[in-house]
């Protein structure tokens, strides 16, 4: 049985875990980091790159590059890329398919199943979005868990004496904050809150349109319309960020970063910590609420905390330590790595649901997770109400069921709108689906009796049915959430990502065996350079005619276009021209 790997699938960064010896490790990149930029690219010549390769290539290829997707999934969001649309299912396959391709490397045999993490603000829309990734890139994901979840898990298996801890996770796009009881092996998620649309990214742009507008009223340039310029002052303003946890005033330097009449213009600022925390005040000012909305939703009071732990690169900012510090009256705990510990919880549930219990320390237990649905689920009644079914913070798994009637007299088909989360009216909700119930016995307004039953799985994915109590008959639902794959568009995306591996493999051989012929070629004029003279002369004939075959070999072969057939005739002169140069004695 194959082991089950936990991906941590990251705004800005990715991380993958695997348990052995029962001790979750984190599985290195290909190029030996700890994390792999959740960044793909596409090369003018069709190859495709992920992580840090895509990344280092980002400045001169920034319209065909994709960084933080993660904050467009579950969403219409699509780029077109050399007459192909891709949307966040897609472009999220092929970073999972390079931790799954990192993942099998290290551990030495084929991987196919997988936990992946997700905000726990994520609605069913983009955990759906999350999984159908998984999915296309050849993984069976077992279990979609929540970001501080997890975090939990991975400081539970350490620590399992009581205790109530707070999980603050500013990562690189999102923000969650979750509530969490460990006690006797169990970790229960009491109340979780957050946002979907704040993290270090933006803070990282912050700092980018403080650099262009001080570049603008110093040379009077506009930077927005320069690509390749933008894309280095993003680069250099992360950078900055990171220095700023560590010291109090950063340099700024961007050689030839424009032109001004022929001539080159350099950027070169100081940013002080002062300065950048002024200038993200309000962005801090957002995780508070989150803060106090989970506290009250658990029944606590902050003073009732056993610790607070610090998740996501961002947390590394010290003006959100000191924030934490302030709301909850707790030094954050540094017992984790924010970086990992998201990864490897979701490793440690993978080991656990395949029957590998692991037992938490201090205990005799094995873990068991208990999680929350983060938002409220309604259906729209009479008035464009929201009827709320299950309410937020509801243990998982969940089932609920609730009589509904018509509003209209004779009626043969109501639509169900379901919603998510917490404002009294639908309008002001997020749609996650609407399904029509068809055949309804037809009677006066409010005589049929339509039992509409949620059912939200560990995923925390919704899956709704309807049954019509008057006649006693099932009726189907129809899922018409447009932000949706369909099946037949899952499958294609399947096919695509495996045509893809296939020519990925392809090139790389490719490459190999130019490199191979180029050497057997040089090798070749080298011998007749220095031995031409003494060699016999059928023999010389012989061995320039094969090299001359290998040459044209060369010149015709196309490494992103090539056929098996071309690489086997590339090796069969390749064969020829190595016989020659033996039995012309000279080798």
């Amino acid at each position: 049985m194959s082991k089950v790997i936990g991906i941590d699938l990251g705004t800005t960064n990715s991380c993958v875990s695997v348990v052995e010896n029962q001790t979750p490790v984190i599985i290195p990149c290909s190029t030996g980091g700890q994390t792999t930029p959740s960044v793909v690219a596409f090369a003018k010549n069709g190859e495709r790159m992920v992580g840090a390769q895509a990344r280092r290539q980002a400045v001169t290829n920034p319209d065909r590059t994709i960084s933080s997707v993660k904050r467009h999934m579950g969403t219409a969001w699509e780029i077109r890329i050399d007459g192909k649309s891709y949307n966040p299912q897609m472009i999220s396959a092929m970073i999972l398919m390079q931790l799954k391709k990192d993942a099998e490397a290290f551990i030495g045999e084929p991987v196919t199943e997988a936990v992946i993490t997700v905000p726990a603000y994520f609605n069913d829309i983009q955990r759906q979005a999350t999984k159908d990734a998984g999915r296309i890139a050849g993984l069976e994901v077992k279990r979609i868990v929540n970001e501080p979840t997890s975090a939990a898990l991975s400081y539970g298996l350490d620590h399992g004496e009581p205790q109530k801890v707070m999980v603050y996770d500013l990562g690189g796009g999102t923000f969650d904050v979750s509530v969490i009881e460990i006690g006797e092996g169990v970790i229960e998620v009491l109340s979780t809150a957050g946002d979907n649309h704040l993290g270090g990214d933006d803070f990282d742009e912050r700092i980018t349109e403080w650099i262009v507008q001080n570049f603008k009223s110093e040379h009077r340039i506009d930077l927005k319309k320069d690509f390749a310029a933008m894309q280095r002052i993003r680069e250099a303003a992360e950078q900055a960020k990171k220095e700023l946890s560590s010291a109090f005033s950063t340099e700024i330097t961007l050689p030839y970063l424009t032109q001004a009449k022929g001539e080159p213009v350099h950027l070169d600022m100081t940013l002080t910590r002062t300065k950048f925390d002024e200038l993200t005040q309000d962005l801090l000012e957002r995780t508070k609420e989150p803060v106090y909305s989970a506290l009250r939703d658990a029944g606590i009071a902050a003073g009732q905390l056993g610790k607070v732990l610090l998740v996501g690169g961002s947390t590394r900012i010290p003006a959100v330590q000191e924030l934490v510090r302030s709301l909850t009256g707790k030094e954050p705990s540094k017992q984790i790595n924010p970086d990992e510990c998201v990864a490897k919880g979701a490793a440690i549930l993978g080991s656990t649901l395949q029957g590998n219990g692991l037992v938490a320390a201090g205990t005799e237990k094995n873990l068991l997770l208990l999680d929350v649905t983060p938002m409220t689920l309604s259906i729209e009644t009479v008035g464009g109400v929201a009827t709320s079914l299950i309410d937020r913070n509801t243990t998982l798994p969940t089932r609920y069921s609730r009589i509904f009637s018509t509003a209209a007299p004779f009626q043969s088909s109501v639509e169900i709108h379901v919603l998510q989360g917490e404002r009294p009216m639908a309008r002001d909700n997020k749609t996650i689906g609407k399904f029509r119930l068809k055949g309804i016995q037809k009677a006066p307004a409010g005589v049929p009796q339509i039992e509409v039953t949620f059912d939200i799985d560990a995923n925390g994915i919704l899956k709704v049915s309807a049954v019509d109590l008057n006649t006693g008959k099932k009726q189907s639902i129809t899922i018409t959430a447009n932000d949706r794959m369909s099946d037949e568009e899952i499958e294609a995306a399947i096919r695509d990502a495996r045509e893809y591996a296939g020519q990925d493999q392809m090139r790389r051989q490719a490459l190999d065996l130019c490199g191979d012929a180029r050497r057997i070629a040089g090798q070749a004029n080298q011998l007749i350079r220095e031995n031409g003279k003494s060699m016999e002369k059928t023999k010389k004939k012989q061995l320039k005619k094969d090299l001359s075959v290998l040459e044209k070999q060369l010149m015709r072969f196309k490494v992103d276009k090539v056929s098996q057939n071309e690489m086997n005739n590339m090796k069969e002169a390749m064969d020829a021209l190595e016989r020659s140069m033996k039995e012309s004695g000279m080798q």
